[in-house]
């Protein structure tokens, strides 16, 4: 098995549509109710879909894996991106950046290395 796709709710498709392509994915599905986009590197894909109310409380958190963050995330403070946090090295060995989309959806840009799969603590069965 391996992840394909995440989707994640939307008030905005056109809204969203810019934000994501700001951000670097590539749209290759667009719809008045939805949008479906491939990441930059890999074959994952990512989408935005209509909804008429955003789900209330934590929510949901989407990571995206970029090898270079720090330059990642200064060539989107330039575009006009606000991130809540800055990249910084966290206690489980990722280093992440945090900002929501325009529907407050929990964005993580990070970059784990070796440590996303393999991470001191990995359970070896």
């Amino acid at each position: 098995m391996n992840l394909n796709q995440i989707t994640v709710p939307s008030l905005d498709i056109p809204k969203s549509i810019a934000f994501y392509q700001t951000l670097g994915l590539k749209l290759i599905v667009e719809s008045e109710h939805y949008a479906r986009f491939e990441c930059p590197d890999g074959s994952s894909t990512f989408s935005v879909h209509l909804t008429e109310l955003l789900p209330s409380g934590h929510g949901i958190s989407v990571y995206f894996e970029c090898e270079d963050l720090d330059e990642k995330v200064n060539n989107l403070l330039q575009k006009g991106i606000v991130f809540d946090e800055l990249p910084k090295d966290q206690t489980w060995l990722w280093r992440e950046a945090y900002l929501k989309d325009p529907d407050g959806n929990q964005l993580i840009l990070f970059f784990a290395g070796e440590n996303r799969l393999n991470p001191p603590w990995r359970i070896n069965p």
